[in-house]
């Protein structure tokens, strides 16, 4: 999730370990421990950008990190309040801030190597990384909470129930997203699909939009579901594979191909540009939600500098010259009202 989240959280949840004895403190360092295993982003900096992203969210939003930082940093703010409090309360805020960090990223679609050093990346896919729905009314639960006396008992309830929203609004995003999935056969009857591929992803902003993404041997489809009004078929977006160009550069490039891949899950697009690939990551979704008049174009991808057969360079690749057909009203409006739109054209061949 995104940095005010997790300070929120954090926040929060320090408060929770320790607020009724350290006052504000616990609510200030639990903050900042909620941001510590975003710090690997710094780290990752230095790396080309595939790998970059393959290291985000690795070691440092681990239980094993968790449990190696969180006792540490407990002990730093134990000496620097110079043993004022007990340290048992310390080391409390601080695993807890740090371990919730990790545990919120896995509702995204990017996900988190809880489990490091094993490789799985664990991803529930239920929520957009910034949601106004999530975080503000957690965050100004906590804010009220924070404003009355630490030994008042309704201080302890507006946090707790901050708490118990933030649980609420994330088991209610994970069960839109079952039910959208279960219904995806019916969506998409009309196509040739593998339904046990299908990913489905929160939209930007809300939990009330998402993205539905399912393939064919040669294609991508990716459809929207509003829960206010029935699926939209015409609005289907059409992409063409194109696993082949990458399929072709994996005998010299075997580490490159297989990262790429673990990286969108298999849930991509491949263009050819000159001497370079650019592999589309499909979760991120596409341009034709924010768009009038609708342009599809994929949001986020890597692109492969191609040099001999051999990756020479990477990069990231991002949409350009298109700000101009951003229509975020138009944006919302679908969130609640049916576009009607006509059938889109399929764009297999040009992103």
């Amino acid at each position: 999730m995104d940095s005010l989240t997790q300070i929120v959280l954090g926040a929060s949840v320090g408060e929770a370990c320790g607020g009724k004895k350290l006052g504000n403190k616990a609510a200030l360092w639990g903050a900042i421990a909620g941001t510590i295993p975003d710090l690997d982003v710094f780290i990752n900096a230095y790396n080309d950008p595939i790998h970059g992203a393959l290291m985000h969210r690795g070691f440092s939003h681990s239980v094993l990190f968790a449990a190696l930082a969180g006792p540490i940093l407990g002990y730093l703010i134990y000496r620097i309040y110079r043993r004022k409090h007990e340290l048992t309360t310390w080391l409390w805020v601080a695993f807890m801030a740090i371990i919730t960090h990790p545990i919120l990223d896995i509702f995204t679609s990017y996900g988190t190597q809880f489990f490091w050093p094993f490789e799985w990346r664990v991803s529930l896919n239920s929520i957009f990384v910034i949601d106004p729905l999530y975080t503000l009314p957690f965050g100004f639960l906590l804010l009220a909470s924070l404003m009355i006396k630490k030994n008042v008992s309704l201080r302890r309830k507006l946090n707790n129930a901050g708490l118990v929203y933030s649980g609420l609004y994330l088991t209610w995003c994970v069960l839109v997203k079952l039910i959208i999935l279960s219904n995806t056969p019916t969506y998409f009857k009309d196509y040739d699909i593998d339904h046990s591929k299908t990913v489905v992803n929160a939209l930007p902003f809300t939990s009330f939009y998402w993205m539905i993404i399912t393939e064919s041997n040669t294609s991508n489809y990716i459809g929207y579901k509003s829960i206010f009004y029935p699926f939209n078929k015409n609005e289907v977006d059409t992409l063409t594979k194109n696993h082949s160009l990458l399929a072709e550069i994996e005998s010299k490039n075997k580490e490159w191909v297989q990262t790429i891949q673990f990286m969108t899950k298999n849930c991509y697009s491949v263009t050819k540009r000159d001497d370079s690939l650019e592999v589309y990551d499909l979760k991120f979704g596409l341009t034709s939600p924010f768009t009038s008049p609708k342009i599809t174009i994929p949001v986020r991808g890597y692109g492969l500098v191609i040099d001999s057969g051999i990756v020479n360079k990477t990069y990231i690749t991002r949409p350009k010259f298109i700000w101009s057909k951003v229509k975020f009203g138009g944006y919302i409006n679908k969130i609640f009202k049916d576009d009607e739109s006509p059938a889109p054209t399929s764009n297999s061949s040009n992103h």
